[in-house]
């Protein structure tokens, strides 16, 4: 009887790990998504920044002063 005691036992760890494994595996893919997700969203800020860069009027650094809301 012990034998098929430890056997069971055995047998019921190893399934405990099968489903640890899945759902790493699972956890592992959604990290990867949002990974892929927010490498897409740099790209995406860093092309906006470079257009804004483009429209930015050349010459010296900006006087802040002139940027002043009116009520100033």
């Amino acid at each position: 009887m012990p034998d098929t005691n430890k056997l069971g036992n055995i047998l019921q760890r190893l399934e405990n790990l099968e489903v640890k494994a899945s759902f790493t595996e699972d956890l592992l893919d959604q990290l990867n998504m949002t990974i892929y997700q927010q490498q897409q969203r740099i790209d995406r800020l860093t092309q906006e920044i470079i257009a804004l860069r483009q429209q930015a009027p050349e010459g010296g650094p900006r006087n802040l002063r002139d940027e002043l809301p009116p009520h100033y």
